[in-house]
């Protein structure tokens, strides 16, 4: 299944020119090595509401399937990224955020500190992910085999039953 993905990098470094944004560039190759499309990048600073603004422009849009953002999910002042999320999202998906931090915990203590959220914004999903380009691609691949399930059951695409297996009584 193709899926169509937008890219934010949160960075006021990065939004101002004074450091070259490498997270989203990877997540993009990633995306695209996973088969997947790259439907847009921006770059925004650490503003809660320049945040949400795109957040909402690109899940209202109804041609973006998956968000994933990165930077802003640590502990400084500045990072808003989960909040911005928070303030848009219909739904929560704590499951991703969750794994995301489990699996990176195994690789860092450091993963502790994520503040990272996700969530559901009428059919698309907007998963957070580290600033850090390596913490950004781990947590990607920790996520990336549900996505396409996690699409379908947005849709609501009947393909989404089809692995399903009838429960057992015990």
């Amino acid at each position: 299944m193709s899926l169509t993905i937008a890219i934010l990098t949160v960075s006021d470094r990065s939004a101002a020119g004074t450091r070259e944004d490498l997270s989203g560039p990877a997540l993009g190759k990633a995306v695209k090595r996973a088969g997947w499309v790259v439907s847009a990048t921006v770059i925004v600073p650490d503003e809660i509401q320049q945040v949400s603004d795109q957040l909402k422009t690109w899940a209202d849009s109804g041609g973006i399937q998956v968000i994933l953002t990165t930077g802003g999910t640590g502990f400084s002042p500045r990072d808003i990224t989960p909040e911005a999320t928070a303030a848009v999202i219909d739904r929560h998906a704590p499951g991703l955020a969750e794994a995301m931090r489990a699996g990176s915990l195994i690789i860092t203590p450091h993963a502790m500190l994520s503040r990272a959220t996700a969530g559901t914004r009428k059919n698309t999903l907007i998963i957070n992910l580290p600033g850090n380009p390596k913490g950004a691609l781990e947590n990607f691949r920790i996520v990336a085999p549900v996505l396409p399930h996690a699409v379908q059951l947005l849709e609501n695409d009947d393909r989404a039953e089809a692995g399903h297996q009838p429960g057992r009584a015990v």
